[in-house]
């Protein structure tokens, strides 16, 4: 009898234990939610970072220069103010060319035809003007197109030490232990509703993981596109719902996720 009550008093312990160890996972709330924009695009400025910031949400904006970017330059210098981060997405955006749905790949920007010397020399001119902008020198990347090698080698192993964590492009919802910081998934968005949006962030409270969204055009702006009315409802969602979803900055929650990892 004796033994059976310590067992169960045991068993009891390491349930509430794992419980607890669970719940704090992600800063005591059930997922992480990072909200993600690519290419710097007006929208980003005009649309999305008024309706985050009428809701008080926090993003991450990866930023490169398609020729704009001089002029923007104050807009994304108040939204680093109002806590967004400004990732880095390269300077002139460099994808793999030569193959189907690439067309739009300009020779002098085919990443098939760079050295690692040059998009490390790339790369290291947008963060220099990204703490010219916002002062800052922590911060993560995203690679353009999702393409992640020069050469059949990971172009950014030599500069992990430059940023918290690297952003790709494929699909999943991961616990905080699984996560590769180097290549760190995310879900595209492309014409999905307001519902299909929020389904993927439930699938992220049930699994207890970190799901990241990956924004081009919002309300237009780009071919990959989210409406507005989509967008908003998806804002809205995550702000009702903060006491469960922790929604910051990929900075942060990279950071966090590295602490997390190295307690392991």
């Amino acid at each position: 009898m004796k033994k059976w009550i310590v067992w169960l008093v045991l068993s009891n312990t390491l349930i509430l234990a794992a419980s607890a160890q669970n719940k704090a996972s992600w800063k005591g709330k059930k997922c992480a939610v990072v909200l993600t924009y690519d290419d710097a695009l007006t929208e980003h400025i005009t649309k999305a970072i008024p309706a985050l910031d009428s809701l008080g949400l926090k993003a991450t904006f990866y930023i490169a220069d398609f020729g704009g970017l001089q002029a923007q330059i104050p807009a994304w210098r108040s939204a680093a103010a109002h806590g967004h981060e400004l990732g880095n997405h390269t300077l002139t955006h460099p994808c793999e060319g030569g193959r189907p749905g690439r067309e739009f790949v300009k020779p002098d920007y085919d990443l098939t035809k760079y050295t690692l010397r040059r998009i490390t020399d790339d790369i290291r001119t947008m963060s220099t003007l990204l703490t010219a902008i916002d002062g800052k020198t922590k911060r993560t990347f995203a690679y353009p197109c999702g393409d992640t090698k020069i050469g059949g080698v990971p172009y950014i192993d030599g500069m992990k030490n430059a940023f918290v964590g690297a952003r790709g492009v494929s699909p999943a919802i991961t616990s905080a232990d699984k996560v590769d910081l180097y290549n760190i998934n995310s879900y595209m968005v492309n014409g999905q509703s307001g519902e299909e949006l929020i389904a993927q962030v439930k699938q992220a409270e049930g699994k207890q993981g970190l799901l990241v969204f990956l924004f081009h055009g919002v309300g237009g702006g780009h071919g990959l596109n989210v409406s507005l009315p989509a967008h908003r409802q998806l804002l809205r969602y995550l702000k009702q719902h903060e006491k469960d979803i922790w929604i910051a900055p990929m900075v942060d929650v990279a950071e966090f996720i590295k602490v997390q990892q190295a307690r392991q």
